[in-house]
């Protein structure tokens, strides 16, 4: 009986810190996350007519910003990996990769990462050129 209480109580508290990794950044970290993106359009628009080093520290800040963002996913696939790691009941599916899985997050973290290291170096591109442009 103390250890159906015990396990009901860990899938509790598991429960607790995924929904808390799901729900996401508090609002603080979201509006610092969003400075320097651009929106969709302004992208392809400035892709299209880059030609000042203004233009292209403006895209370099974009990309740079959206590598935060993919990093940050990242780290909450591996903290809802290391929770279903840990509580394989909350994530046990017979479904390869399905999305409550360790395998699911972890697919995704690498995912996110390399998404990441991708903006990085478009960040680094475009401060190429903004830098050749001065000279």
């Amino acid at each position: 009986m103390k250890q159906a209480i015990l396990n009901w109580k860990r899938a509790i508290v598991s429960s607790m810190v995924l929904a808390a990794l799901i729900v996401g950044p508090a609002p603080q970290a979201a509006a610092a996350e969003m400075k320097g993106m651009l929106k969709s359009k302004e992208v392809k628009a400035l892709v299209a007519s880059a030609k000042t080093p203004a233009d292209h520290m403006k895209l370099a800040r974009h990309y740079a910003a959206m590598a935060e963002k993919h990093e940050a996913e990242a780290k909450e696939h591996e903290a809802l990996a290391e929770e279903y790691t840990r509580n394989p009941r909350m994530g046990s599916s017979k479904i390869p990769m399905h999305p409550n899985s360790a395998a699911h997050c972890k697919y995704f973290a690498e995912h996110c990462r390399k998404a990441a290291a991708e903006m990085r170096a478009m960040a680094a591109e475009h401060e190429e050129m903004a830098k050749s442009l001065t000279k």
